[in-house]
């Protein structure tokens, strides 16, 4: 019994450990939601080990993996939960991750493997924590995004805008200008996921002519 509890409370620690970093980047599956797939897996491999000892052991072959594995591919319905597609941006594909590795924590550690889910919980974490800087910089290439930029006379604001766009570490892959009632410039641009878009956008707005500013 004292087992039992010791594997529920490490589940709750490895889960809520992963939770906190999530939940501080106000992704949508946070602190609870990481301890209870933690806890719920922990339970699984408890679960299929008991009924090994109970009522197989010594009288039948039985995989005490296998509801284990049903686990591990069912975390993915909810982990499709968390991906949101936001124009040409997909986000929650960390968090996505994040759960699924948190559920091999939670079945290791129900099946009483603390060596790899105490080696397991600190590489995610560490990765989540330190790791994202240097994917800013040294990895990502940047999302491509359309940012549409509406007003007046704005054929003369054009280096201006390049120039704002140049400030906040953004690449321009091409533009196309359109001119109707309101003149409109579609620039394809380069975002890294570090930018500041609301700054951006805020900059752009004291650009002598411009009204509306949104992404495609």
């Amino acid at each position: 019994m004292l087992e039992d509890v010791l594997k529920i409370i490490f589940a709750i620690l490895a889960g809520g450990l992963i939770g906190i970093e999530r939940e501080n980047v106000h992704r949508p599956a946070g602190f609870r939601t990481h301890i209870l797939v933690c806890v719920g897996s922990t339970l699984v491999m408890m679960t299929s080990q008991y009924i090994f000892n109970v009522y197989y052991k010594g009288h039948a072959n039985i995989d005490v993996a296998r509801l284990g594995a049903q686990v591990i591919s069912g975390i993915g319905f909810l982990g499709a939960g968390t991906i949101i597609k936001d124009g040409a941006t997909v986000k929650g594909l960390t968090t996505a991750a994040t759960l699924w590795a948190v559920a091999c924590i939670g079945l290791a550690i129900g099946i009483g493997y603390y060596k790899g889910a105490i080696l397991v919980t600190a590489a995610v974490y560490l990765t989540l924590i330190f790791l994202k800087k240097f994917e800013v910089r040294f990895v990502s290439k940047g999302i491509l995004r359309v940012l549409v930029v509406e007003g007046q006379n704005l054929k003369n604001s054009i280096q201006k805008i390049d120039s704002i766009l140049s400030a906040h570490s953004i690449t321009i892959k091409d533009l196309k200008f359109i001119h109707e009632n309101t003149e409109k410039i579609h620039y394809k641009i380069s975002v890294l996921p570090d930018t500041n878009i609301n700054q951006l956008i805020t900059d752009l707005y004291l650009v002598e002519g411009v009204m509306r500013i949104f992404f495609e």
